[in-house]
């Protein structure tokens, strides 16, 4: 529920364990070394065996690097971690503003040219290992055991989890269906498959060996044929043989390796997530490079998925109302903590009976910790909630119908008038998103811009993204669509993604507001062009605080749409509610 940063994490072990790195460096031949957060399946989770970036420099944020040299090591995070690793890192480690600075052109300023720089190539990608080569020309890159576990002596075991079946009632789609449709349009023989949420929405399998996210670590090789080959450490699929069929082979994980030496003919890879490693063992087949070909057809949720995606947040919206009506009452009395926080609205959301985990670390930030994008609360960070303050909560849960995420920012007390004024252009921002009406074959790169308008027309912006896609019952980040400057993918009918701008002042406080969106055929309009469109209908039904709420910076039309979600949250959550929570929300969505 939240993190405790103990001595396997503590910036005050950094020192020692860089000292420790930077021997085994000098005993391996290299004049540097990268630590990437990354695991050799190349997802943006990681499991605690594979958390070397954190074990080494205390930074638990979810992106970011370590490339260390004899002489200083830079911790390469955006602009989302930058508050943030300042109070995670000891002072040995440099903080490095990435992607403004890149590690090329930082290791050319550190280092003459001819150094060497190790990598662990399970844990760097074919295309990030290429791009290297190519930006460092006059350096060595060189492919090495993975020097922090030689000095991690107690690192975690793999994890061993069993894999378990998601049925066809939630799926939507049976895997036999979606192996002979994704072979059929293969431009190979066979096709490398390394993602874990890939290989559970091709298999119609889940796994727990990921905190928060349910995935099963292994890799997979889909034929032409339509079979797959599965590989898995001993014992951990036993229980969905049957599910699998004859047409999915178990191979024990020490299979892995030596097969892929064996293939022969075309082998399709996704340059952008297949391990450097794996490559290089391909050495007698034909490398073909493509995308990864379950990453589209996931993201587009079938019309199963989708009726569990809307039931699956009706749900949360229940335990959301009661957790909001409960702060509400509870919070004036004083006392409360962040971590008092974050444990009620677990226990709220576990009382719906049909939560199987929360979807992510609850962020729960309190007046300046709000202003940190990504805070989790520890033992040693946790706030009271101050009067006259702002809480920002940023939650989900994983049900076995869907995966939610939604944040709402809250006053404590009486907010101020420039709390308001920038929650409102927040808000406004958040509304153009789901109000839009774009054409077939954008991407999410030209819808950002909408919801920083309020926002850049103060002065203001926010580091991150807009929106990020999710999974059904899966991730809560899937790619390859979002909202954001970089997402080029164009978006289609079925992507779920959040809507989620915020402002942040850094010793202050912060605020966002998310919501999950679904991506629609827009209904026709009147006397419109018969132009092919598409819209978003929001997934999230949970009330905004109207005491942040500055009637008088908003649209009539923004005003409208405040209502009338408002009002389709009270029809929606309210006959659901115990009656104290009840009232609450009838109060909550009252018209402006």
């Amino acid at each position: 529920m939240f993190q405790s940063f103990d001595a396997q994490s503590s910036p005050a072990q950094g020192p020692a364990r860089l000292d420790d790195l930077r021997a085994q460096m000098q005993a391996a031949g290299v004049d540097a070394f990268l630590v990437p957060r990354a695991d050799a399946h190349q997802g943006e989770y990681v499991a605690a065996r594979d958390a070397r970036l954190r074990w080494l420099t205390g930074f638990s944020g979810s992106a970011g690097f370590c490339v260390v040299l004899q002489d200083r090591a830079g911790v390469f995070i955006d602009g989302r971690y930058r508050v943030q690793v300042l109070a995670e890192v000891a002072a040995c480690y440099t903080p490095v503003h990435w992607p403004e600075v890149q590690l090329a052109d930082w290791l050319h300023d550190a280092r003459p040219a001819g150094a060497v720089l190790g990598y662990d190539p399970w844990l760097h990608s074919v295309d990030e290992i290429a791009k290297l080569r190519t930006a460092l020309p006059a350096w060595e890159l060189r492919a090495v055991d993975n020097l922090v576990d030689r000095i991690w002596q107690d690192q975690p075991a793999p994890p061993d989890a069993p894999f378990t079946l998601q049925p066809l009632e939630f799926a939507g789609e049976d895997h036999a269906a979606k192996r002979a449709r994704l072979a059929q349009a293969l431009a190979a023989d066979a096709c490398l498959l390394t993602l874990p949420d890939s290989i559970a929405w091709l298999l119609n399998i889940r796994g727990s060996d990921i905190p928060r996210n349910p995935v099963p670590q292994g890799f997979a090789i889909l034929h032409r044929t339509g079979a797959v080959t599965l590989f898995a450490h001993a014992g951990k699929a036993d229980g969905i043989t049957d599910h699998l069929g004859p047409d999915v082979t178990l191979r024990d994980m020490a299979d892995f390796l030596p097969d892929l030496q064996e293939m022969t003919g075309a082998v399709q890879i996704d340059p952008k997530t297949c391990p450097d490693l794996l490559a290089t063992r391909l050495a007698a087949a034909q490398i073909l490079h493509a995308p990864d070909p379950c990453i589209l057809p996931k993201a587009c949720k079938n019309a199963t998925e989708i009726a569990g995606a809307r039931a699956a947040h009706d749900r949360d919206a229940v335990a959301m109302v009661r957790f909001l009506a409960w702060l509400d009452a509870t919070s004036p009395q004083g006392g409360l903590s962040e971590i008092d926080v974050v444990r009620a609205l677990e226990s709220f959301r576990r009382a719906t009976g049909a939560l199987r985990d929360i979807s992510f670390e609850t962020i729960c930030g309190s007046g300046p910790n709000a202003a940190i994008v990504h805070y989790r609360v520890s033992e040693a960070s946790n706030r009271k909630l101050g009067q006259d303050a702002l809480l920002l909560v940023d939650s989900g849960g994983q049900y076995q119908d869907g995966t939610t995420d939604i944040t709402r920012t809250i006053a404590i007390g009486t907010p101020t008038a420039t709390h308001r004024a920038c929650y409102t252009r927040v808000l406004q921002g958040m509304i153009a998103i789901s109000r839009i009406r774009f054409p077939r074959g954008l991407g999410g790169q030209h819808l950002d811009a909408l919801a920083r308008a309020p926002l850049w027309l103060a002065g203001m912006d926010y580091d991150h993204g807009t929106g990020h896609g999710v999974g059904s019952y899966l991730s809560v980040h899937e790619g390859p669509q979002g909202i954001s400057r970089r997402s080029e993918v164009a978006l289609q009918e079925g992507m779920i993604l959040s809507n989620e701008p915020g402002y942040y002042r850094a010793g202050d406080f912060g605020i966002r507001i998310e919501n999950l969106i679904v991506t629609i055929k827009a209904p026709p309009l009147p006397k419109a062009d018969a132009r092919d469109m598409l819209a978003f209908e929001t997934l999230t039904s949970v009330p905004f605080d109207r005491r942040l709420i500055d009637v008088d910076l908003l649209t009539v039309a923004e005003r409208d749409w405040i209502d009338r979600y408002h009002a389709d949250t009270l029809a929606t959550v309210g006959p659901r509610l115990d009656h104290a929570s009840l009232a609450w929300l009838v109060a909550a969505c009252a018209p402006l």
